[in-house]
């Protein structure tokens, strides 16, 4: 048996796993650094490198203590090198590529994009290619024709704001907090998703990207007034929760149409859905409904596999398996 050390270091989460060939996650530590980037409303990403490098070591003993093994029975070294923030990735990276020196073993690599949709296979514990993965998180918006576990044909992507980027802009434009998801969910619970008429870019349309910007700023103008320059009505409480069931609620319903139409347009009956975002329950709520009604089989890993993981790189067993190793000179690579 061998056993896996992966490593994840592409934003703002310092994660490392421990898995073997089979597919068993032993280990998943996650530290987070919500606290550090709270105080500037998003990811500061010099913040975030220099705080992988303080945490990556206790999370990577945290892994190796958990899982009951030593890093001397590690078989191989996994990492997620692209894409991401460069200086992030570098920590991450730079360290795998010194563990698999040290320790003499492989040094596998895989892509962070396609490990969100990997992670629904995890969650699945069987094969579930070919189908349409769909990734929505902070920093893309993306639909894929997933041939298999490491052939993927981007059918889409956002043109601008990614979804989670657009939940971050509004909480903060809301006075919601950071992270955005989660404070924009909290507060929709309690607010009217039709009180606003808010844009939903390319739904009607037969190509398969996105668009959040004007949705943004249309949020903000309904806050601001037109121009975000003559102040708009009070922001009472009921008026805030109405705007971010609304603003959500366009986001919900453009991410299912489109994943609809993905489906449509491959002919493929399996949705696979990935990142942050896939956490929020009215989004996975819609999916659920959307794939009853078209007789298609939906896959959502659990919220601890949505959010960024080192888990989600047992991708890189995939190319284990092909001995598909990474050169010493493997690099960050952030788009």
């Amino acid at each position: 048996m061998t056993y896996f050390l992966a490593i994840e270091t592409s934003c703002d989460e310092t994660a490392a796993a421990v898995f073997t060939e089979d597919l068993t996650i032993l280990a998943n530590v996650v530290a987070s650094q919500t606290d550090l980037h709270a105080r500037f409303g998003g990811v500061v990403p010099e913040v975030a490198a220099r705080a992988h490098l303080q945490r990556l070591l206790p999370v990577i003993d945290d892994a190796l203590r958990q899982a009951g093994i030593t890093l001397q029975q590690v078989g191989c070294i996994a990492v997620l090198n692209s894409p991401g923030l460069v200086g992030a990735l570098l920590v991450g990276v730079s360290a795998a590529k010194a563990l698999a020196l040290a320790l003499d073993v492989p040094l596998v690599a895989g892509n962070h994009i396609e490990a969100h949709i990997y992670a629904c296979r995890l969650a699945a514990g069987r094969d579930i290619f070919p189908c349409v993965g769909l990734v929505v998180s902070g920093g893309h918006t993306s639909l894929f024709h997933c041939r298999s576990p490491l052939a993927f044909d981007l059918l889409g992507a956002t043109i601008d704001d990614a979804a989670g980027e657009a939940f971050d802009k509004v909480a903060s434009i809301l006075d919601l907090g950071f992270p955005g998801g989660p404070a924009v969910e909290r507060e929709a619970i309690s607010g009217d998703p039709k009180a606003f008429r808010f844009p939903r870019s390319f739904l009607r349309e037969e190509r398969l990207d996105f668009s959040f910007s004007g949705l943004k700023t249309a949020v903000l103008y309904a806050v601001h007034g037109q121009g975000a320059t003559r102040g708009g009505p009070p922001l009472t409480p009921q008026r805030r929760a109405d705007l971010a069931a609304s603003f959500q609620q366009a986001v919900v319903d453009v991410l299912t149409a489109k994943a609809g139409q993905a489906l449509e347009s491959t002919a493929l009956t399996c949705l696979a859905v990935g990142g942050g975002v896939a956490a929020n329950r009215c989004l996975r709520n819609a999916l659920e409904a959307m794939s009853r009604q078209r007789g298609v089989e939906l896959f959502i890993p659990p919220m601890d596999l949505c959010t960024d993981n080192a888990a989600m790189a047992a991708i890189t067993v995939e190319k284990w398996r092909r001995r598909d190793w990474a050169a010493s000179d493997l690099d960050a690579v952030p788009s």
